[in-house]
């Protein structure tokens, strides 16, 4: 917005020429997206009591977390607000993959609200039921997939993997399968990692961090030319909403840390996932998204590894799943857990921008 109403002034005032340039406008995003959940923070959450938005935690979980009774849920609602005025403001609004992602992002907000609505009004874990959870998931996943598949763009459905230069393969129409599959397996993946206390939350920062980069790359001829990477028309805008996301999860962070005030809920989780996803699409870095978010894929990997084994064996693989619950019922302290899992995650994310160059 302060694109389209400033810029067009650079004529009378030349120092205005720097709104043009996506590392100002990105940092501006950044630091609205901070601001909005620091100085509404307390208010949210105050809200958020009044209304009795309180989590419901597990009886068969780890006992620390009883103790976690009464926190308020919903934190998405921090993301969403702070993300969605950063984006209006910085970003060139004429751009449609702002749009896409944007679009992305409320919708499975939407749906993550109606989840946590739901368990709040019951007082349980009960929210949507797991098929009308995933359905909704889907649909939103096949709704932007074919927009993405139709849109006409040059190599939309190539397969790119770290250290090939080359599209190792073109999947065709099989592509709309394997981005569907994509979306829904990470907005699910963040969903999962959203057990303790920061964790979802530091794992995202350092996962937009690293799309940030890749974002401003893809979207610069010369530089993704010297890189050997596929260079994407209007991608790197998308710079601009990664670093309104770190800037989300840095002030969501001040309040989510141990002991958190407030907890993400299904309304961020779903939404930040989705988002995660649908960028590695545009982008065409749908395999090295997985490296990035490497956590996220063990996560949501030790759920599944569990239930198919317990159906096979009548065995357990973890104590508890998702894993991090497994690390706590080991005895691991829950910051211990979450300072790890960070770590890891830094470590994917620097694996994952090391490979830019070793093809």
């Amino acid at each position: 917005m302060f694109l389209e109403w400033i810029y067009p002034l650079v004529k009378y005032f030349t120092p205005l020429n720097v709104f043009q340039y996506l590392t100002f406008r990105g940092a501006y995003a950044a630091l609205t997206a901070l601001l909005i959940c620091y100085l509404f923070g307390p208010k949210i959450i105050e809200g958020l009591h009044r209304l009795k938005v309180e989590q419901f935690v597990r009886n068969d979980g780890p006992e620390t977390h009883l103790k976690k009774r009464g926190t308020p849920t919903m934190g998405g609602f921090f993301f969403i607000i702070s993300m969605t005025v950063a984006v209006l403001l910085w970003q060139d609004l004429s751009n449609i993959k702002v749009w896409l992602v944007l679009g992305v992002f409320l919708a499975f907000g939407f749906l993550g609200f109606l989840d946590d609505y739901l368990k709040v009004s019951r007082k349980n874990s009960d929210g949507l039921p797991a098929w009308g959870k995933l359905a909704g998931q889907f649909v939103i996943a096949i709704v932007v997939t074919l927009l993405l598949y139709f849109s006409g763009e040059e190599g939309i459905t190539a397969l790119y993997i770290p250290f090939f230069k080359n599209p190792v393969i073109d999947l065709g129409v099989w592509w709309i399968p394997f981005a569907v599959i994509l979306v829904v397996g990470e907005s699910n993946a963040v969903n999962f990692s959203d057990g303790l206390d920061g964790l979802a939350t530091g794992l995202l920062l350092l996962v937009f961090i690293a799309l940030a980069i890749l974002c401003y790359l893809s979207g610069r001829i010369d530089y993704s030319a010297y890189l050997g990477i596929p260079y994407i028309v209007g991608a790197g805008e998308l710079t601009v909403f990664c670093l309104a996301a770190v800037g989300a999860c840095v002030g969501f962070l001040w309040f989510n840390a141990h002991p958190a005030e407030v907890i993400m809920g299904d309304l961020g989780s779903l939404a930040m996932g989705g988002v995660v996803a649908v960028i590695s699409l545009i982008i065409k870095k749908e395999i090295l998204g997985l490296v990035i978010g490497g956590v996220f894929l063990l996560e949501i990997a030790s759920v599944v590894l569990q239930v198919l084994f317990f159906k096979l064996r009548k065995k357990r693989i973890f104590k508890m799943t998702p894993i991090h619950h497994h690390f706590e019922l080991l005895g691991w302290a829950e910051t211990k857990v979450v300072i790890r899992f960070w770590i890891l995650g830094g470590l994917f994310a620097i694996i994952a921008l090391s490979t830019l160059k070793i093809q």
